[in-house]
Protein backbone atom coordinates (compact mmCIF):
# COMPACT_ATOMS: atom_id res chain seq x y z
CA UNK A 1 0.00 0.00 0.00
CA UNK A 2 2.64 2.36 0.85
CA UNK A 3 4.27 1.86 -2.57
CA UNK A 4 1.55 2.89 -4.00
CA UNK A 5 1.02 5.52 -2.19
CA UNK A 6 4.76 6.81 -2.90
CA UNK A 7 3.72 6.56 -6.61
CA UNK A 8 1.07 8.84 -6.24
CA UNK A 9 2.94 11.59 -4.78
CA UNK A 10 5.87 10.98 -7.67
CA UNK A 11 2.62 10.96 -10.22
CA UNK A 12 1.58 14.60 -8.49
CA UNK A 13 4.84 15.84 -8.19
CA UNK A 14 5.67 15.56 -12.34
CA UNK A 15 2.50 16.98 -12.90
CA UNK A 16 3.01 19.84 -10.63
CA UNK A 17 6.65 20.21 -12.71
CA UNK A 18 5.12 19.78 -15.94
CA UNK A 19 2.29 22.71 -15.08
CA UNK A 20 5.35 24.96 -14.10
CA UNK A 21 7.62 24.28 -17.07
CA UNK A 22 5.14 23.98 -19.71
CA UNK A 23 3.15 27.30 -20.53
CA UNK A 24 0.08 25.85 -22.02
CA UNK A 25 -1.12 23.53 -18.87
CA UNK A 26 -2.19 24.46 -15.87
CA UNK A 27 -3.56 23.19 -12.66
CA UNK A 28 -6.04 24.55 -10.56
CA UNK A 29 -8.16 27.61 -10.72
CA UNK A 30 -5.18 30.61 -10.79
CA UNK A 31 -1.86 30.63 -9.69
CA UNK A 32 -2.73 27.88 -6.76
CA UNK A 33 -3.77 23.89 -6.97
CA UNK A 34 -4.53 22.45 -3.60
CA UNK A 35 -2.75 19.64 -2.47
CA UNK A 36 -6.20 17.50 -2.69
CA UNK A 37 -7.04 18.27 -6.31
CA UNK A 38 -3.41 17.93 -7.60
CA UNK A 39 -3.23 14.62 -5.36
CA UNK A 40 -6.74 13.58 -7.05
CA UNK A 41 -5.42 14.52 -10.48
CA UNK A 42 -2.25 12.25 -10.14
CA UNK A 43 -4.56 9.36 -9.04
CA UNK A 44 -6.92 9.63 -12.45
CA UNK A 45 -3.25 10.04 -14.33
CA UNK A 46 -2.17 7.00 -12.85
CA UNK A 47 -5.43 4.87 -13.75
CA UNK A 48 -5.51 5.83 -17.17
CA UNK A 49 -2.01 4.88 -17.23
CA UNK A 50 -2.39 1.61 -15.84
CA UNK A 51 -5.38 0.54 -17.86
CA UNK A 52 -5.88 2.40 -20.91
CA UNK A 53 -2.86 3.08 -21.59
CA UNK A 54 -1.66 -0.92 -22.39
CA UNK A 55 -4.89 -0.63 -24.41
CA UNK A 56 -4.15 2.00 -26.82
CA UNK A 57 -0.21 0.76 -26.89
CA UNK A 58 -1.56 -2.93 -28.06
CA UNK A 59 -4.60 -1.35 -31.05
CA UNK A 60 -1.78 1.57 -31.90
CA UNK A 61 1.16 -1.07 -32.20
CA UNK A 62 1.61 -0.64 -35.77
CA UNK A 63 2.24 2.55 -35.60
CA UNK A 64 4.85 2.24 -32.67
CA UNK A 65 7.07 0.11 -34.85
CA UNK A 66 6.66 2.22 -38.36
CA UNK A 67 7.92 5.21 -36.51
CA UNK A 68 10.43 3.31 -34.66
CA UNK A 69 8.83 4.27 -31.28
CA UNK A 70 8.25 7.92 -31.62
CA UNK A 71 4.47 7.20 -31.54
CA UNK A 72 4.82 6.53 -27.83
CA UNK A 73 4.49 10.55 -27.40
CA UNK A 74 1.37 10.71 -29.41
CA UNK A 75 0.11 8.29 -27.02
CA UNK A 76 1.88 9.45 -23.83
CA UNK A 77 -0.37 13.53 -24.90
CA UNK A 78 -3.71 12.05 -25.31
CA UNK A 79 -3.43 10.20 -21.58
CA UNK A 80 -2.82 13.39 -20.49
CA UNK A 81 -5.24 14.74 -22.85
CA UNK A 82 -7.44 12.40 -21.56
CA UNK A 83 -6.79 13.35 -17.64
CA UNK A 84 -7.35 16.69 -18.69
CA UNK A 85 -10.66 15.90 -19.61
CA UNK A 86 -11.86 13.32 -16.97
CA UNK A 87 -10.28 15.74 -14.31
CA UNK A 88 -13.24 18.64 -15.22
CA UNK A 89 -10.91 21.69 -15.54
CA UNK A 90 -8.82 20.77 -12.32
CA UNK A 91 -5.94 19.70 -14.85
CA UNK A 92 -6.45 22.37 -18.14
CA UNK A 93 -3.82 21.69 -21.21
CA UNK A 94 -4.28 24.25 -23.98
CA UNK A 95 -2.92 22.58 -26.96
CA UNK A 96 -3.23 18.78 -27.13
CA UNK A 97 -0.26 18.39 -30.11
CA UNK A 98 2.63 20.82 -28.64
CA UNK A 99 1.65 21.48 -25.26
CA UNK A 100 0.47 18.06 -24.27
CA UNK A 101 3.35 16.28 -25.86
CA UNK A 102 5.60 18.66 -24.62
CA UNK A 103 4.05 17.78 -20.90
CA UNK A 104 3.99 14.48 -21.70
CA UNK A 105 8.26 14.20 -21.56
CA UNK A 106 8.47 16.93 -19.04
CA UNK A 107 5.96 14.12 -16.43
CA UNK A 108 7.87 11.16 -18.17
CA UNK A 109 11.45 12.61 -17.11
CA UNK A 110 10.14 13.96 -13.71
CA UNK A 111 8.65 10.53 -12.88
CA UNK A 112 11.66 8.52 -14.17
CA UNK A 113 14.19 10.90 -12.14
CA UNK A 114 12.05 10.60 -8.74
CA UNK A 115 11.33 6.69 -9.21
CA UNK A 116 15.06 6.38 -8.67
CA UNK A 117 15.16 6.89 -4.88
CA UNK A 118 12.24 4.48 -4.53
CA UNK A 119 13.82 1.13 -3.84
CA UNK A 120 11.72 -1.86 -5.38
CA UNK A 121 11.74 -3.75 -2.30
CA UNK A 122 7.96 -5.07 -1.33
Amino acid sequence: MSKLLIRLIINAAALWVAAQIVPGIYLGEGATVSAVSLLLVALIFGLINALIKPIVKLVTCPAYILTLGLFTFVVNAAMLQLTAIISDGVLRIDAFFWDAILGGVVISIVSTLLSVFVSEDD
